[in-house]
């Protein structure tokens, strides 16, 4: 299995965005045209893209849901692979984006609220299409834009959704996520020895060794923010680091 590097392209209020720990108005990057982004990781090498609107995440209803097709579009001429999440509540929503060309939806709040979802959607369309966000604060999950916390572990709901169909999880640990202050490996090499299903990693990334230390847990790839969007690395760099 390649270790993939995954560019993040979160959009709010139609513009590329990145948020410390998820918190409107703590943005310290904000681009205009999240299409010229998009486009420009697909030039430098991403073979997957990670779209999130973040309106939809934190007020439960899409609101950059037109960029995100034109983004897809675009992406889908190039032949790169694109998950996309925020906001998606429902089977219609997810089936939306899967029948405009999505290779898969993330499900965070939905899949949490609504596990039966998980099921449906992997029945109809397979469930490598289908992967199911765990958001972990103090080692619990957190729902709705990381503004409420649920009972239940990463392990734990890792586990459920795998026998329920999802063919990914993506495990962002928000004690780390924005801080750019390095990785804590140990939550996500747990949730990886405890299900058979791929786990993509999220938060923290701040430097290429950050990088290494999230492969070595078995996880299948990380997505990065704020360490490419701030000039930590290139994407290029992390491409080549990761293959040596």
């Amino acid at each position: 299995m390649v270790f993939e590097v995954i560019p993040a392209v979160d959009m709010r209020g139609g513009k590329c965005v990145q948020l410390v720990q998820g918190v409107p108005g703590s943005e310290i990057v904000s681009l205009e045209d999240p299409l010229a982004v998009a486009l420009d990781w697909v030039e430098k090498g991403a073979k997957t893209l990670h779209l999130v609107d973040l309106d939809g995440a934190i007020e439960g209803e899409r609101k950059n849901s037109s960029i995100i097709e034109i983004i897809v579009s675009r992406c889908r001429e190039k032949d790169v692979h694109i998950q996309v999440g925020g906001g998606i509540r429902s089977f219609e929503d997810a089936a939306s984006l899967l029948e405009l060309g999505v290779s898969r939806v993330i499900l965070g709040t939905a899949a949490l609220q609504n596990p039966e979802l998980v099921k449906r959607l992997s029945n109809e369309f397979g469930s490598s299409c289908v992967n199911v966000a765990l958001d972990a604060k103090n080692g619990k999950i957190s729902i709705k834009g990381w503004t409420e916390e649920c009972a239940q572990t990463p392990v734990e709901m890792g586990r459920k959704f795998e026998e329920l169909g999802a063919g990914s999880l993506l495990f962002t640990n928000i004690d780390s996520e924005g801080l750019m202050q390095g990785v804590n490996p140990v939550p996500t090499k747990e949730l990886v020895e405890s299900v058979r299903i791929p786990v993509i990693a999220s938060g923290g990334v701040s430097s290429l060794q950050d990088l290494q230390v999230l492969k070595e847990t078995g996880a299948s790839g990380v997505v990065v923010g704020s360490a490419l969007y701030t000039g930590r690395f290139t994407l290029e760099e992390a491409i080549e680091y990761i293959l040596k």
